[in-house]
């Protein structure tokens, strides 16, 4: 799927290259015209670097001996910037404030207004293979993830294992000196190596994050998730308060504090890939209660109104027509009354995750700006890895793995329960019209690739 995101993987590769004009892993010696083997060009550098070895001469006593040397630590370029990245789950184009979506995301708006708004970004349709090119620089089958982890299939592209051949932004980065953290999200490890006994090295650990702090695979419950510090389990939390963005944000704060008072000239990259807004859509109430109303009219006016202002705002170019209602949709003055009820809510609920997934971001970014080398920093916000999700069926969904187990859900059993939707009793997900319409001004969705 075409969105807007922003071309920023190019610019933060860019970043990486910098650090020594190319980078490339494990590189084989050039073979030249005549069948020559030559050795690789000057302006390449060869990761990883060699091990550290004495050049000195030693004899039998320290007198007779060179001085000693031992290995330094890796040094960037003066200069180098702090990188920040985060990587918002299951996102549309037309969902975000900033791109005339109709839930307000004042972090984002910052970001745009102090630096770049990019509108044009080419993901996958799906989340694994999008994350593959994005930590690699390389298409996603070069990467070896084709498909979604879970669905690996054993064949070239789809193997749901990122090659050694295949180096990580991060991995360049740490070899130069950086100090690397990832927070969240990882579907990129092999489905049968996540539990506990690995192997890790395809953990993020083994990726070139010093530090993880998260979860493995698609989704998580925002309320009680099952996370990891590293290689441990973390224990669950009794704080009734507890909402997993928020520990997300503060681990990062936490750990930026840390990195920074212990080496102020280390720089860093921070990769935030938050479990929002994929389902279950998880959020405080008080967040629900500023969306009551709001989607009323539905999601036919939604996507016309939201596609006028995008216009408006320059995101869409001006001569854009808006692709038309798949059949297989309904429109939404043909619901009943209990139908827009229910949906409407549910679309409340997704907009108050939304919002309040902006706010922690807003968070993370306030302390980013506070650090000493904030003008030196390099802040990337990316809204979305494959457009918003439609796997919440027609209907919509109190239990996303009714989708995921082909188990139907019947609108009054539904109903009995629309004010605990977005609370911890549920694993909840919004209909596809709304998913459709958070992709405004493209036709489809998550799962199905499209463009303008």
């Amino acid at each position: 799927m075409e969105s807007h995101l922003s071309s920023c993987l190019a610019m933060l590769l860019s970043a990486g290259v910098a650090l020594s004009g190319a980078v490339t892993f494990g590189q084989a010696p050039q073979t030249g015209s005549k069948g020559v083997t030559t050795a690789p060009p000057k302006t390449t550098t060869v990761l990883p670097f060699e091990d550290f070895r004495f050049k000195g001469s030693v004899g039998r006593t320290i007198g007779d001996s060179d001085p000693p040397e031992f290995p330094q630590p890796a040094k960037p370029p003066k200069g180098a910037p702090n990188i920040v990245y985060i990587l918002i789950d299951d996102a549309g184009y037309g969902q975000f404030g900033t791109y005339g979506g109709q839930i307000p995301t004042p972090a984002l708006d910052r970001v745009a207004a102090d630096g770049l708004r990019y509108t044009r970004f080419h993901t996958t349709a799906l989340c694994s293979p999008t994350r593959a090119a994005l930590l690699t620089g390389r298409n996603h089958h070069v990467a070896g993830t084709g498909v979604i982890t879970e669905a690996a299939t054993g064949y070239d592209g789809y193997t749901g294992i990122i090659p050694k051949s295949v180096g990580t932004i991060a991995e360049v980065l740490r070899q130069y000196g950086y100090a690397t953290s990832w927070f969240g999200k990882n579907h990129n490890t092999p489905d049968w190596e996540t539990s506990q006994v690995g192997p890790f090295d395809r953990w993020p650990s083994g990726l070139g994050f010093d530090y993880f702090y998260g979860f493995m695979g698609g989704d998580m419950d925002q309320w009680q998730p099952t996370l990891y510090e590293n290689h441990q389990l973390v224990p669950r939390s009794n704080d009734p308060n507890y909402l997993l963005t928020t520990d997300l944000v503060d681990k990062s704060i936490a750990w930026l504090r840390r990195t920074r008072s212990i080496d102020a000239d280390k720089p860093y990259f921070l990769y935030m890939a938050t479990g929002a807004t994929h389902a279950p859509h998880h959020v405080r109430p008080e967040y629900i209660k500023k969306f009551k109303g709001k989607f009323d009219a539905g999601w036919d006016v939604y996507r016309e109104t939201v596609f006028e202002q995008q216009k408006k705002l320059g995101v869409v170019p001006a001569n854009t027509k808006l692709t038309p209602r798949p059949a297989e949709l309904p429109a939404w003055d043909t619901l009943s009354a209990d139908q827009k009820r229910l949906f409407a809510r549910m679309m409340e609920v997704f907009a108050a995750f939304t919002a309040e997934t902006d706010y922690e971001m807003g968070r993370l970014l306030d302390v980013v700006r506070s650090l000493p080398d904030a003008d030196n920093t390099l802040v990337f916000y990316q809204v979305g890895d494959n457009g918003a999700s439609a796997e919440g069926g027609l209907v919509g969904l109190l239990n996303e793995n009714s989708f995921f187990n082909g188990v139907p859900e019947e609108l009054a059993d539904n109903l009995k329960h629309i004010d605990e939707i977005g609370g911890p009793k549920h694993f909840n997900h919004f209909p596809a019209g709304w998913a459709w319409a958070m992709n405004t001004p493209f036709q489809w969705t998550k799962q199905i690739a499209s463009h303008l």
